[in-house]
C-alpha cells in the first residue's frame, strides 16, 4: 500500500514575519510516531511542507494529514484534491478535534483526540473494508507504542532532528490551551514507561535532545527515573516547565545534573487577575524571579513565554515584560497575541460575550488580534507586541541581559545563543536552502555545555531536598525499584 502522510505549511509561511528556521527545527513527530504503526512492506512517503515542497502529483491509497488551526484550509485543500484523485484521505490533530464537523466534510476518516489506539484499529479497519467516519481516542496509554519511524525523516533539513516526546498532555488546564479540547474525553496527562523512554533516547545519535513534552516535569516519578537513567549518556537537552515545577523539590536539580541546558517556562504574565482569569492557578503567589534564579544557578537558559491582551493588560505591559526579562537575563522570550482557540473555555467565553471577531482560521497564529479586547485597543496591541519583539531582541538588550549572568562562560553561552538565534537570519536561509542546517548541531550542542554558576543557589521554596549522597543514592535505588515495579504494573495492565 502507498501511503502520504503530510504536514501541510502555517498560513504564516506566506506573511512577511516567516522565520523559515522557526519552522525547520523540528520534524513532524507525530506522524512518524502514527507511521509505525504501517506494515513494513508499506510505501510511506512523509513530508513536512515547512522544508520541502509538496508533491501532489502522486497517487497514493491512503494520504495522511495533520492539521493545525492556521494549516487547517491548506489542509482542506490537499485532502479535497487527493479525494478528487481517488485516495483515501484521513485528518486528524488539534484542529480537527477542536472542529469535527469542519473537517468532516473535507475527509473519509477523522481522528479525534491522540491516535496511538486509534490509528491501529482504523488501519485494522480499512484493510477490511470497515473504516468508520470518526474514532475517538478513550483509552490513553503509551505502554508498548511501537520505535518512532525516524528513518522517514530527512534530518538534515532540521536544525533539532533529535526531538522526542516522552508523556502527552499536561497536568494543568489553562483556559487559553489548545490541548486540552484534544485530550477531552481520556486522561489528559499520561507517561511512556521509563525504560522506552530510555530505549527511544539510546536510538539518537548525537548529543543534544529537544523534549517536546508540554511539562517535562509534569510527573515526579516518571521525571525522576528518566533523569537518573540518563545519568552518564553524555546527553544535553531541551524542554518545558512550569514555574511551580522549578521551585518544587529537587526535580530540576536531577534535570540539570542529566543534561537539561534550557528550560521553555509559561511566566505568561506578571497580573493575579490575568492568572486567575486564565485558570493558570501553577503560577499564582510565586516568585517568578526564585525560579529564575535556581535556573540560572545550575546553568539552564530559559525562554520565557508571555502573553499580551489578557483582560488586566494596560499600556504599560509591554515595557513592563521587556525590562523584566533583561534585568532576569531571560535567553529568549516568546511573546504571543492571546488567541482564544475554538475548543477551549477561553473561546467559549469570548464567544458567549459576543467578543469574537474573526473566525478566520489563517489569523489565530498569535501575532493577530481576533477579539474584542477591553484596556487596550486592538491597534495597541497589536503594536505593543511587535514593539517588545523588536526592543526585547535589539543588541543593546542582548548585550545588557547576557551581562546579568555571574560567570564569564554563561555570560557568553547567552550572547552567542540569543544573537544567534535572532540576528544572524541570512545564515540561517542560506543554511535551510543548501540543505544544511543540521551542520550546526555541534555548535547548538557547544552552546549547551555545561556551566556553574558561582552564586547562592539555595532555593527557599525546594521541599524534602537531600544533600548527602549516601541518602541521594539510597533513594535513588529504592525509587528505582518502584519505576520497575510500576513498569510492570503497566505492562500487565496494557
Amino acid at each position: 500500500m502507498k501511503v502520504k502522510m503530510i504536514l501541510p505549511a502555517l498560513a504564516e509561511a506566506e506573511s512577511p514575519f516567516w522565520r523559515p528556521i522557526k519552522y525547520s527545527l523540528f520534524p513532524p513527530l507525530g506522524l512518524a510516531t502514527l507511521a509505525a504503526y504501517l506494515d513494513p512492506e508499506d510505501e510511506i512517503d512523509l513530508q513536512d511542507q515547512h522544508v520541502e515542497t509538496l508533491n501532489l502529483d502522486d497517487n497514493p491509497d491512503l494520504v495522511v494529514i495533520q492539521v493545525y488551526i492556521t494549516n487547517a484550509y491548506r489542509a482542506y485543500k490537499i485532502a479535497d484534491h487527493y479525494r478528487e484523485k481517488g485516495a483515501y484521505v484521513i485528518l486528524g490533530g488539534l484542529h480537527v478535534t477542536s472542529l469535527p464537523e469542519e473537517a468532516a466534510p473535507h475527509a473519509d476518516t477523522i481522528f479525534l483526540g491522540p491516535g496511538e489506539e486509534t490509528f491501529p484499529a482504523f488501519l485494522k479497519d480499512f484493510k477490511n473494508n470497515q473504516a468508520k467516519k470518526r474514532y475517538f481516542s478513550a483509552k490513553r496509554t503509551l505502554a508498548g507504542i511501537p520505535p518512532i519511524r525516524r528513518d522517514l525523516i530527512k534530518r538534515n533539513r532540521y536544525l533539532v532532528p533529535n526531538s522526542i516526546v516522552v508523556t502527552r498532555g499536561c497536568p494543568h488546564h489553562c483556559d487559553f490551551c489548545y490541548k486540552d479540547a484534544f485530550f477531552e474525553g481520556g486522561k489528559s496527562f499520561y507517561t511512556q514507561q521509563v525504560d522506552d523512554a530510555l530505549a527511544e533516547i539510546d536510538r539518537l545519535p548525537g548529543k543534544h535532545l529537544y523534549f517536546l513534552d508540554d511539562h517535562l516535569l509534569g510527573n515526579y516519578r516518571f521525571a525522576s527515573g528518566l533523569f537518573e537513567g540518563m545519568k552518564g549518556m553524555n546527553r544535553v537537552f531541551q524542554g518545558a516547565a512550569t514555574v511551580d515545577s522549578i521551585l518544587r523539590g529537587d526535580l530540576i536539580e536531577k534535570a540539570a545534573e542529566a543534561g537539561l541546558r534550557s528550560v521553555f517556562v509559561g511566566f505568561e504574565t506578571f497580573s493575579p487577575e490575568n492568572l486567575k482569569q486564565s485558570n493558570k492557578k501553577q503560577n499564582l503567589k510565586k516568585d517568578y524571579e526564585a525560579a529564575v534564579n535556581r535556573l540560572h544557578s545550575l546553568g539552564i537558559m530559559i525562554n520565557g513565554s508571555f502573553v499580551f491582551g489578557l483582560d488586566d493588560d494596560g499600556q504599560d505591559v509591554f515595557k513592563r515584560t521587556v525590562d523584566w526579562g533583561v534585568q532576569n537575563a531571560i535567553t529568549t522570550s516568546t511573546y504571543h497575541i492571546l488567541t482564544p482557540y475554538p475548543g477551549t473555555k477561553l473561546f467559549k467565553d469570548m464567544d458567549a460575550q459576543n467578543r469574537i471577531v474573526t473566525r478566520n482560521w489563517d489569523m489565530y497564529d498569535t501575532r493577530s488580534v481576533v477579539y474584542k479586547t477591553t484596556k487596550l485597543t486592538a491597534q495597541e496591541l497589536k503594536e505593543g507586541y511587535d514593539w517588545a519583539y523588536k526592543e526585547f531582541y535589539s543588541w543593546s538588550n542582548i548585550f545588557e541581559a547576557s551581562l546579568k549572568h555571574d560567570s564569564a562562560k554563561h555570560k557568553l553561552k547567552h550572547l552567542f545563543y540569543t544573537g544567534g538565534w535572532k540576528k544572524f537570519e541570512p545564515v540561517w536561509n542560506f543554511l535551510i536552502k543548501t540543505k544544511s542546517l543540521n551542520n550546526m548541531l555541534p555548535v547548538l550542542e557547544s552552546i549547551l555545555s555545561k556551566v556553574r554558576s558561582t552564586g547562592n543557589t539555595k532555593n527557599k521554596y525546594a521541599e524534602d531536598s537531600i544533600n548527602e549522597p549516601v541518602e541521594r543514592e539510597n533513594l535513588y535505588n529504592k525509587k528505582r525499584i518502584k519505576y520497575k515495579l510500576h513498569d510492570f504494573h503497566e505492562k500487565i495492565n496494557a
